[in-house]
């Protein structure tokens, strides 16, 4: 049976197209404890995270939000640790920050109300949104646009997504080969030291052998 290459195409990239950028995570955080995670980004990326603090009240055994509190965060890329990002903010709360290169990235969440001996127990739940630089342009108005352009419009999001993490895969595919490539003229490089070495070695152990030998008049 023939398969139409032309429609299967379609179909695939508008099931990309519905494939959700977001993913959510929760974690615990023991008095001033700090949690960190990392997180590959290309270049020129928009990164959102919502996320909501809440401590443990031992009076209702539950977790519940304290609004006294404060969530600091913190962005590093690595591996320079430059920081992209770092604010103090609510319990309730979000951050956003832009990649300006490539790789990997550290992002990090503690609290700020808690002290050093604080035993305090938060459950922090965060939801991360990472998209395009331009999938962050403002929409259109309501009704400006027909559903038929809306569909185009997300295919091409998600076409310069596709385009991006290629270029993203071939920047670590150039940066490997040369790391290789640097790796086996280290180890050729030390492979002739090596020779030398011994070489240097066996010329030095013939000659005090044949001054030994001559002492002895044995030769």
């Amino acid at each position: 049976m023939a398969i139409n290459v032309t429609r299967w195409c379609i179909g695939l990239l508008m099931l990309l197209s519905v494939l959700p950028s977001v993913f959510g995570l929760y974690f615990y955080l023991e008095g001033s404890e700090q949690k960190c995670f990392s997180e590959e980004l290309p270049k020129e990326t928009i990164v959102t995270g919502h996320f909501t603090a809440e401590e443990w009240n031992e009076e209702k055994k539950t977790f519940a939000v304290n609004y006294e509190t404060g969530i600091e965060v913190v962005v590093e890329e690595m591996p320079a640790g430059k920081r992209v990002y770092a604010h103090k903010l609510k319990a309730k709360d979000q951050f956003k920050f832009t990649s300006a290169e490539s790789g990997p990235h550290v992002i990090c969440l503690f609290t700020t109300s808690a002290g050093w001996f604080s035993s305090t127990k938060t459950r922090v739940s965060l939801d991360l949104d990472i998209r395009d630089i331009l999938d962050d342009a403002p929409e259109p108005a309501e009704g400006a646009l027909s559903e038929l352009a809306l569909r185009v419009r997300e295919l091409n999001h998600r076409v310069n997504d596709i385009r991006r993490e290629q270029s993203y895969l071939r920047e670590h595919e150039r940066e490997f080969r040369d790391k290789s490539e640097a790796t086996n003229g280290h180890t050729v490089t030390w492979t002739i030291v090596q020779l030398v070495v011994l070489a240097i070695t066996c010329a030095w152990q013939m000659r005090h052998l044949r001054v030994f030998f001559e002492a002895r008049k044995m030769i």
